[in-house]
Protein backbone atom coordinates (compact mmCIF):
# COMPACT_ATOMS: atom_id res chain seq x y z
CA UNK A 1 0.00 0.00 0.00
CA UNK A 2 1.02 3.24 -1.06
CA UNK A 3 2.24 5.90 2.01
CA UNK A 4 -0.42 8.54 2.64
CA UNK A 5 -0.37 11.48 0.95
CA UNK A 6 0.53 14.67 3.11
CA UNK A 7 -2.97 16.69 4.59
CA UNK A 8 -2.25 19.84 6.84
CA UNK A 9 -2.94 19.39 10.32
CA UNK A 10 -6.24 21.19 11.40
CA UNK A 11 -6.80 23.57 13.76
CA UNK A 12 -8.47 23.07 17.39
CA UNK A 13 -12.02 23.24 17.13
CA UNK A 14 -12.30 26.61 18.60
CA UNK A 15 -10.03 30.00 18.42
CA UNK A 16 -10.47 33.26 18.17
CA UNK A 17 -11.59 35.58 15.60
CA UNK A 18 -8.38 37.23 15.97
CA UNK A 19 -6.23 34.10 15.86
CA UNK A 20 -8.42 32.49 13.36
CA UNK A 21 -7.50 35.44 11.06
CA UNK A 22 -4.22 34.94 11.11
CA UNK A 23 -4.27 31.48 10.75
CA UNK A 24 -6.87 32.01 7.35
CA UNK A 25 -4.70 34.99 6.26
CA UNK A 26 -1.51 32.23 6.92
CA UNK A 27 -3.24 29.07 4.85
CA UNK A 28 -6.95 28.30 4.42
CA UNK A 29 -6.84 24.67 5.10
CA UNK A 30 -4.81 24.60 8.21
CA UNK A 31 -6.85 27.58 9.77
CA UNK A 32 -10.18 24.83 9.63
CA UNK A 33 -11.14 22.64 12.26
CA UNK A 34 -11.07 18.32 11.42
CA UNK A 35 -14.98 18.23 11.93
CA UNK A 36 -15.47 19.82 8.55
CA UNK A 37 -14.36 16.99 7.08
CA UNK A 38 -17.21 14.92 8.29
CA UNK A 39 -19.91 18.24 8.22
CA UNK A 40 -22.42 18.61 5.91
CA UNK A 41 -23.19 22.10 6.47
CA UNK A 42 -21.23 24.56 9.28
CA UNK A 43 -21.96 28.25 10.41
CA UNK A 44 -19.36 30.54 10.88
CA UNK A 45 -19.85 33.95 12.23
CA UNK A 46 -17.74 37.05 12.66
CA UNK A 47 -18.82 40.49 13.40
CA UNK A 48 -18.90 41.38 9.68
CA UNK A 49 -20.72 38.36 8.46
CA UNK A 50 -22.09 35.06 8.55
CA UNK A 51 -20.04 32.02 6.57
CA UNK A 52 -21.88 28.81 5.85
CA UNK A 53 -20.02 26.11 4.55
CA UNK A 54 -21.90 23.85 2.58
CA UNK A 55 -20.66 19.80 2.26
CA UNK A 56 -24.16 18.61 1.56
CA UNK A 57 -23.98 17.39 -2.04
CA UNK A 58 -27.38 18.19 -2.52
CA UNK A 59 -26.76 21.95 -0.87
CA UNK A 60 -24.02 22.50 -3.91
CA UNK A 61 -26.06 21.17 -6.64
CA UNK A 62 -28.40 23.66 -5.89
CA UNK A 63 -26.26 26.68 -5.43
CA UNK A 64 -24.10 26.02 -8.46
CA UNK A 65 -26.25 23.98 -10.78
CA UNK A 66 -30.16 24.47 -9.75
CA UNK A 67 -30.62 28.69 -8.98
CA UNK A 68 -27.00 29.97 -9.85
CA UNK A 69 -28.21 33.53 -10.45
CA UNK A 70 -29.90 33.49 -7.04
CA UNK A 71 -26.09 32.29 -5.47
CA UNK A 72 -23.62 35.12 -7.27
CA UNK A 73 -20.03 35.43 -6.67
CA UNK A 74 -19.14 36.66 -3.50
CA UNK A 75 -17.35 39.82 -4.23
CA UNK A 76 -15.66 40.14 -0.70
CA UNK A 77 -12.70 37.76 -2.13
CA UNK A 78 -12.71 38.80 -5.91
CA UNK A 79 -11.92 42.52 -4.09
CA UNK A 80 -8.30 40.77 -3.24
CA UNK A 81 -7.91 40.25 -7.62
CA UNK A 82 -9.00 43.03 -8.85
CA UNK A 83 -5.58 44.93 -9.13
CA UNK A 84 -4.86 41.61 -11.62
CA UNK A 85 -8.29 40.47 -13.43
CA UNK A 86 -10.08 43.43 -13.11
CA UNK A 87 -13.50 42.87 -14.13
CA UNK A 88 -12.77 39.21 -16.02
CA UNK A 89 -15.26 36.35 -16.42
CA UNK A 90 -13.60 34.69 -13.33
CA UNK A 91 -15.31 38.13 -11.19
CA UNK A 92 -18.16 39.20 -12.44
CA UNK A 93 -21.86 38.03 -12.23
CA UNK A 94 -25.36 38.75 -13.84
CA UNK A 95 -25.84 40.14 -17.50
CA UNK A 96 -21.91 40.91 -17.92
CA UNK A 97 -20.71 37.42 -16.89
CA UNK A 98 -23.51 36.54 -19.53
CA UNK A 99 -21.69 38.32 -22.40
CA UNK A 100 -18.74 37.15 -21.10
CA UNK A 101 -19.32 33.37 -21.29
CA UNK A 102 -21.11 33.99 -24.67
CA UNK A 103 -18.09 35.40 -26.25
CA UNK A 104 -15.27 32.93 -24.76
CA UNK A 105 -17.42 29.86 -24.55
CA UNK A 106 -16.74 28.99 -28.63
CA UNK A 107 -12.93 28.94 -28.11
CA UNK A 108 -12.84 26.02 -25.82
CA UNK A 109 -15.54 23.52 -27.33
CA UNK A 110 -14.66 20.13 -28.07
CA UNK A 111 -13.27 20.57 -31.48
CA UNK A 112 -11.26 23.48 -30.30
CA UNK A 113 -8.87 21.01 -28.03
CA UNK A 114 -7.46 19.00 -31.49
CA UNK A 115 -6.52 22.47 -32.66
CA UNK A 116 -4.49 23.93 -29.96
CA UNK A 117 -3.10 19.79 -29.03
CA UNK A 118 -0.35 20.42 -31.49
CA UNK A 119 1.04 23.64 -29.25
CA UNK A 120 0.32 21.84 -25.94
CA UNK A 121 2.72 18.50 -27.19
CA UNK A 122 5.70 21.40 -28.13
CA UNK A 123 5.11 22.43 -24.86
CA UNK A 124 5.38 19.25 -22.97
CA UNK A 125 9.13 18.06 -25.44
CA UNK A 126 10.43 21.68 -24.83
CA UNK A 127 9.58 20.77 -20.84
CA UNK A 128 11.18 17.42 -20.95
CA UNK A 129 14.53 19.36 -22.75
CA UNK A 130 14.62 21.64 -19.62
CA UNK A 131 14.32 19.06 -16.84
CA UNK A 132 16.95 16.88 -18.85
CA UNK A 133 19.26 19.70 -17.90
CA UNK A 134 18.12 19.50 -14.44
CA UNK A 135 17.84 15.98 -13.18
CA UNK A 136 18.59 15.27 -9.26
CA UNK A 137 16.94 16.67 -6.62
CA UNK A 138 14.87 19.35 -7.18
CA UNK A 139 11.97 21.88 -6.60
CA UNK A 140 9.60 20.12 -9.36
CA UNK A 141 6.92 23.28 -8.91
CA UNK A 142 9.02 25.38 -10.92
CA UNK A 143 9.20 23.19 -13.83
CA UNK A 144 5.80 22.53 -13.90
CA UNK A 145 4.74 26.35 -13.51
CA UNK A 146 7.13 26.78 -16.61
CA UNK A 147 5.27 24.41 -18.69
CA UNK A 148 2.06 25.31 -17.94
CA UNK A 149 2.60 28.83 -18.77
CA UNK A 150 4.40 27.50 -22.03
CA UNK A 151 1.04 25.76 -23.08
CA UNK A 152 -0.85 29.21 -22.11
CA UNK A 153 1.27 31.17 -24.41
CA UNK A 154 1.67 28.92 -27.03
CA UNK A 155 -2.38 27.79 -27.22
CA UNK A 156 -3.60 31.57 -26.75
CA UNK A 157 -0.79 33.66 -28.32
CA UNK A 158 1.02 31.32 -30.24
CA UNK A 159 4.07 32.35 -28.96
CA UNK A 160 6.74 29.82 -26.75
CA UNK A 161 7.63 31.04 -22.68
CA UNK A 162 10.71 32.30 -24.03
CA UNK A 163 9.23 34.92 -26.27
CA UNK A 164 10.56 38.41 -24.27
CA UNK A 165 6.57 39.08 -23.28
CA UNK A 166 5.85 35.55 -22.35
CA UNK A 167 8.98 35.71 -20.41
CA UNK A 168 8.02 39.02 -19.09
CA UNK A 169 4.61 38.51 -17.98
CA UNK A 170 5.57 34.80 -16.36
CA UNK A 171 8.35 36.39 -13.99
CA UNK A 172 6.06 39.48 -13.01
CA UNK A 173 3.32 36.73 -12.15
CA UNK A 174 6.20 34.84 -9.82
CA UNK A 175 6.53 38.18 -8.32
CA UNK A 176 2.85 39.07 -7.88
CA UNK A 177 2.24 35.47 -6.40
CA UNK A 178 4.70 36.15 -3.39
CA UNK A 179 3.13 39.96 -2.87
CA UNK A 180 -0.94 38.70 -2.62
CA UNK A 181 -2.47 36.93 0.03
CA UNK A 182 -5.43 35.33 -0.22
CA UNK A 183 -7.15 37.36 2.70
CA UNK A 184 -7.82 41.08 1.76
CA UNK A 185 -9.69 43.56 4.30
CA UNK A 186 -12.11 43.24 0.83
CA UNK A 187 -13.23 39.51 2.51
CA UNK A 188 -14.31 40.72 5.67
CA UNK A 189 -15.61 44.29 5.31
CA UNK A 190 -18.30 45.15 3.01
CA UNK A 191 -17.69 48.35 1.59
CA UNK A 192 -18.26 50.47 -1.76
CA UNK A 193 -16.39 50.37 -4.78
CA UNK A 194 -14.09 53.22 -3.83
CA UNK A 195 -13.05 51.69 -0.55
CA UNK A 196 -9.23 51.38 0.35
CA UNK A 197 -8.49 48.14 0.35
CA UNK A 198 -4.66 48.34 1.37
CA UNK A 199 -3.31 46.27 -1.28
CA UNK A 200 0.50 46.34 -0.84
CA UNK A 201 2.61 48.44 -2.87
CA UNK A 202 4.24 45.30 -4.70
CA UNK A 203 0.69 43.82 -5.65
CA UNK A 204 -0.36 46.66 -7.13
CA UNK A 205 2.83 47.56 -8.96
CA UNK A 206 3.28 43.57 -10.38
CA UNK A 207 -0.81 44.02 -11.24
CA UNK A 208 0.18 47.08 -13.57
CA UNK A 209 3.01 45.06 -14.97
CA UNK A 210 1.57 42.26 -16.01
CA UNK A 211 -1.47 43.83 -17.26
CA UNK A 212 0.85 46.45 -19.37
CA UNK A 213 2.42 43.32 -21.12
CA UNK A 214 -0.87 41.61 -21.92
CA UNK A 215 -1.97 44.88 -23.78
CA UNK A 216 0.95 44.90 -25.59
CA UNK A 217 0.08 41.18 -26.83
CA UNK A 218 -3.37 42.22 -27.27
CA UNK A 219 -2.81 45.14 -29.21
CA UNK A 220 -0.38 43.34 -31.49
CA UNK A 221 -2.98 40.55 -32.28
CA UNK A 222 -5.34 43.01 -32.87
CA UNK A 223 -3.18 44.78 -35.52
CA UNK A 224 -2.13 41.05 -37.04
CA UNK A 225 -6.78 40.47 -37.08
CA UNK A 226 -7.06 43.88 -38.76
CA UNK A 227 -4.08 42.52 -41.53
CA UNK A 228 -5.46 39.31 -41.67
CA UNK A 229 -2.49 37.94 -40.83
CA UNK A 230 -3.57 36.15 -37.46
CA UNK A 231 -2.96 33.17 -36.67
CA UNK A 232 -5.93 30.40 -35.56
CA UNK A 233 -5.57 30.42 -32.04
CA UNK A 234 -7.68 30.68 -28.80
CA UNK A 235 -6.65 34.72 -29.11
CA UNK A 236 -7.54 35.10 -32.62
CA UNK A 237 -10.72 33.41 -31.67
CA UNK A 238 -12.19 35.35 -28.40
CA UNK A 239 -11.09 38.61 -29.85
CA UNK A 240 -12.75 38.09 -33.10
CA UNK A 241 -16.19 36.14 -31.58
CA UNK A 242 -19.09 38.85 -31.68
CA UNK A 243 -21.45 38.42 -28.89
CA UNK A 244 -24.61 36.39 -30.64
CA UNK A 245 -27.31 38.87 -28.58
CA UNK A 246 -25.54 42.07 -28.59
CA UNK A 247 -23.01 41.89 -31.81
CA UNK A 248 -20.65 43.63 -29.64
CA UNK A 249 -16.41 42.29 -29.39
CA UNK A 250 -14.69 42.19 -26.60
CA UNK A 251 -12.78 45.67 -26.13
CA UNK A 252 -8.95 45.94 -25.27
CA UNK A 253 -9.55 46.40 -21.81
CA UNK A 254 -11.83 43.74 -21.21
CA UNK A 255 -9.72 41.50 -23.51
CA UNK A 256 -6.50 42.22 -20.88
CA UNK A 257 -8.86 41.43 -18.18
CA UNK A 258 -9.90 37.64 -19.48
CA UNK A 259 -6.38 37.11 -20.82
CA UNK A 260 -5.11 37.56 -16.97
CA UNK A 261 -7.76 35.56 -15.84
CA UNK A 262 -6.65 32.51 -17.99
CA UNK A 263 -3.00 32.89 -17.32
CA UNK A 264 -3.73 32.68 -13.65
CA UNK A 265 -6.65 29.94 -14.26
CA UNK A 266 -5.02 28.28 -17.00
CA UNK A 267 -1.21 28.38 -15.93
CA UNK A 268 -1.14 28.50 -12.21
CA UNK A 269 -3.70 25.69 -11.74
CA UNK A 270 -2.37 23.21 -13.86
CA UNK A 271 1.28 24.07 -12.87
CA UNK A 272 -0.22 23.02 -8.84
CA UNK A 273 -2.18 20.09 -10.52
CA UNK A 274 0.66 18.65 -12.30
CA UNK A 275 3.36 19.10 -9.59
CA UNK A 276 1.11 16.67 -7.41
CA UNK A 277 0.44 14.26 -9.51
CA UNK A 278 3.94 13.26 -10.16
CA UNK A 279 4.83 13.52 -6.37
CA UNK A 280 1.47 11.40 -5.68
CA UNK A 281 3.31 9.13 -8.76
CA UNK A 282 6.30 8.74 -6.58
CA UNK A 283 4.90 8.06 -3.37
CA UNK A 284 3.45 4.95 -5.56
CA UNK A 285 6.04 3.67 -8.34
CA UNK A 286 3.50 1.41 -9.39
CA UNK A 287 1.43 3.89 -10.78
CA UNK A 288 4.47 5.76 -12.33
CA UNK A 289 5.48 2.79 -14.27
CA UNK A 290 2.08 2.18 -15.79
CA UNK A 291 1.90 5.44 -16.86
CA UNK A 292 5.68 4.96 -18.41
CA UNK A 293 4.05 2.06 -19.92
CA UNK A 294 1.26 3.37 -21.75
CA UNK A 295 2.84 6.96 -22.68
CA UNK A 296 4.91 4.61 -25.10
CA UNK A 297 2.20 5.12 -27.50
CA UNK A 298 1.57 8.49 -27.18
CA UNK A 299 2.00 10.66 -30.51
CA UNK A 300 1.67 14.40 -32.02
CA UNK A 301 -1.24 13.19 -33.05
CA UNK A 302 -4.10 13.82 -31.37
CA UNK A 303 -5.99 10.24 -31.32
CA UNK A 304 -3.25 8.90 -29.27
CA UNK A 305 -4.30 10.88 -26.27
CA UNK A 306 -7.06 7.95 -25.63
CA UNK A 307 -4.04 5.58 -24.56
CA UNK A 308 -3.95 7.64 -21.73
CA UNK A 309 -6.14 6.24 -19.32
CA UNK A 310 -3.81 5.82 -16.22
CA UNK A 311 -2.40 9.53 -16.43
CA UNK A 312 -6.17 10.47 -17.04
CA UNK A 313 -7.04 8.79 -13.55
CA UNK A 314 -3.78 9.78 -11.91
CA UNK A 315 -4.23 13.66 -12.98
CA UNK A 316 -8.42 13.38 -11.94
CA UNK A 317 -6.94 11.68 -8.30
CA UNK A 318 -4.47 14.66 -7.95
CA UNK A 319 -7.11 17.42 -8.79
CA UNK A 320 -9.42 15.27 -6.02
CA UNK A 321 -6.93 14.99 -3.37
CA UNK A 322 -5.27 18.55 -4.24
CA UNK A 323 -7.83 20.71 -5.78
CA UNK A 324 -5.67 23.79 -7.10
CA UNK A 325 -8.87 25.84 -5.93
CA UNK A 326 -9.77 25.05 -2.88
CA UNK A 327 -12.49 27.13 -1.75
CA UNK A 328 -15.11 28.98 -3.42
CA UNK A 329 -17.51 31.53 -2.21
CA UNK A 330 -20.92 33.09 -3.18
CA UNK A 331 -23.48 35.33 -1.52
CA UNK A 332 -27.21 34.98 -1.11
CA UNK A 333 -29.47 37.75 -2.56
CA UNK A 334 -32.24 36.18 -0.44
CA UNK A 335 -33.44 34.59 2.72
CA UNK A 336 -32.63 30.81 2.39
CA UNK A 337 -33.39 27.61 4.09
CA UNK A 338 -30.45 25.33 3.97
CA UNK A 339 -30.95 21.95 5.81
CA UNK A 340 -33.77 23.36 8.75
CA UNK A 341 -31.49 26.45 9.20
CA UNK A 342 -32.33 29.70 8.08
CA UNK A 343 -29.71 31.35 6.35
CA UNK A 344 -30.18 35.11 6.19
CA UNK A 345 -29.59 37.59 2.54
CA UNK A 346 -25.99 38.48 2.19
CA UNK A 347 -24.69 35.47 3.91
CA UNK A 348 -21.33 34.23 2.48
CA UNK A 349 -21.87 30.16 0.73
CA UNK A 350 -18.61 28.60 1.00
CA UNK A 351 -18.36 25.78 -1.41
CA UNK A 352 -15.05 23.52 -0.79
CA UNK A 353 -13.71 21.23 -3.26
CA UNK A 354 -10.94 20.59 -0.42
CA UNK A 355 -13.73 19.21 2.26
CA UNK A 356 -15.75 17.96 -0.53
CA UNK A 357 -13.28 15.74 -2.24
CA UNK A 358 -12.08 14.32 1.17
CA UNK A 359 -15.13 14.40 2.97
CA UNK A 360 -15.42 10.89 5.41
CA UNK A 361 -18.97 10.60 4.99
CA UNK A 362 -18.58 9.99 1.42
CA UNK A 363 -15.74 8.49 -0.36
CA UNK A 364 -14.05 5.20 0.54
CA UNK A 365 -10.94 6.24 1.69
CA UNK A 366 -10.80 9.43 1.76
CA UNK A 367 -7.50 10.31 2.25
CA UNK A 368 -5.75 7.91 0.17
CA UNK A 369 -4.05 8.17 -3.55
CA UNK A 370 -6.19 5.67 -5.32
CA UNK A 371 -6.48 6.29 -9.07
CA UNK A 372 -8.08 2.91 -9.14
CA UNK A 373 -11.19 4.73 -7.18
CA UNK A 374 -12.82 5.91 -10.78
CA UNK A 375 -13.84 2.51 -12.02
CA UNK A 376 -15.77 1.96 -8.45
CA UNK A 377 -19.16 2.19 -7.78
CA UNK A 378 -18.36 4.81 -4.79
CA UNK A 379 -15.67 6.59 -6.69
CA UNK A 380 -18.20 7.22 -9.92
CA UNK A 381 -21.15 8.28 -7.37
CA UNK A 382 -18.79 10.95 -5.82
CA UNK A 383 -17.66 11.74 -9.35
CA UNK A 384 -20.81 12.77 -10.09
CA UNK A 385 -22.19 14.27 -6.65
CA UNK A 386 -18.98 15.13 -4.79
CA UNK A 387 -16.31 16.44 -7.16
CA UNK A 388 -16.28 19.80 -8.58
CA UNK A 389 -12.58 20.62 -9.20
CA UNK A 390 -13.12 23.03 -12.03
CA UNK A 391 -16.58 24.20 -9.70
CA UNK A 392 -20.26 22.75 -11.75
CA UNK A 393 -23.36 23.89 -13.38
CA UNK A 394 -23.48 27.47 -15.73
CA UNK A 395 -20.27 28.71 -13.69
CA UNK A 396 -17.76 25.50 -14.52
CA UNK A 397 -14.26 26.69 -15.85
CA UNK A 398 -14.41 27.06 -19.56
CA UNK A 399 -11.24 25.58 -19.88
CA UNK A 400 -12.12 22.15 -17.70
CA UNK A 401 -11.58 19.91 -21.15
CA UNK A 402 -8.69 21.90 -21.56
CA UNK A 403 -7.25 21.04 -18.49
CA UNK A 404 -8.27 17.34 -18.61
CA UNK A 405 -5.72 16.92 -21.83
CA UNK A 406 -3.10 19.43 -20.82
CA UNK A 407 -2.51 17.55 -17.73
CA UNK A 408 -2.56 14.34 -18.53
CA UNK A 409 -0.70 14.99 -21.87
CA UNK A 410 2.71 16.76 -19.69
CA UNK A 411 2.34 14.36 -16.89
CA UNK A 412 2.78 10.96 -19.44
CA UNK A 413 5.52 12.67 -21.43
CA UNK A 414 7.69 13.75 -18.40
CA UNK A 415 7.43 9.98 -17.19
CA UNK A 416 7.88 8.53 -20.42
CA UNK A 417 11.45 10.13 -19.69
CA UNK A 418 11.88 10.83 -16.29
CA UNK A 419 11.78 8.22 -12.89
CA UNK A 420 10.20 10.88 -9.76
CA UNK A 421 11.16 9.45 -6.82
CA UNK A 422 10.71 11.06 -3.05
CA UNK A 423 13.26 12.90 -1.01
CA UNK A 424 13.46 13.06 3.31
CA UNK A 425 11.09 16.63 2.01
CA UNK A 426 7.70 15.91 3.00
CA UNK A 427 5.74 18.65 1.15
CA UNK A 428 3.20 20.47 3.10
CA UNK A 429 -0.02 21.46 1.28
CA UNK A 430 -1.05 25.54 2.02
CA UNK A 431 -3.32 27.22 -0.17
CA UNK A 432 -2.45 30.40 -1.48
CA UNK A 433 -3.97 31.46 -5.01
CA UNK A 434 -3.88 28.00 -5.31
CA UNK A 435 -2.63 24.65 -3.66
CA UNK A 436 0.76 24.58 -3.67
CA UNK A 437 3.39 23.34 -0.91
CA UNK A 438 4.82 25.69 1.96
CA UNK A 439 8.61 24.69 0.65
CA UNK A 440 8.22 23.73 -2.04
CA UNK A 441 7.58 20.02 -3.61
CA UNK A 442 10.90 18.47 -3.74
CA UNK A 443 11.29 14.97 -6.20
CA UNK A 444 14.87 13.00 -7.06
CA UNK A 445 14.53 12.76 -11.10
CA UNK A 446 16.33 10.74 -12.78
CA UNK A 447 16.69 9.36 -16.55
CA UNK A 448 14.37 6.14 -16.91
CA UNK A 449 16.91 3.43 -19.12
Amino acid sequence: MSPQPPKPAARPDKVSLWRYMQLFRRDILSAQPAKLYRAWMAEFRTPFFRSYLANDPALVKTVLKDRPDDFPKSDRIGAGLRPLLGRSVFLTNGETWKRQRRIIDPAFEGGRLRDTYGAMYAAGEAAVARLAMRTGALDIEPETSHAAADVIFRTLFSIPIEDKTASAVFERFRDHQRSQPILNLGAFVRGPAWMPRFFSRATKTTARDIRALIEQLTEARMRQITAGQAPDDLATKIMTTADPVTGRTFTTEEMVDQVAIFFLAGHETSASALAWALYLIALSPEWQDRIAAEAQALTPDFSSMSKLRCARDVFREALRLYPPVPMMVRETVQPECFRARDVPKGSQIVLSPWHLHRHGRLWDNPDGFDPGRWATENGKACQRDAYIPFSSGPRVCPGAGFAMVEGPLLLAMLVRRFRFEVTDREPVPVAHLTVRASDGIWLKVSERA
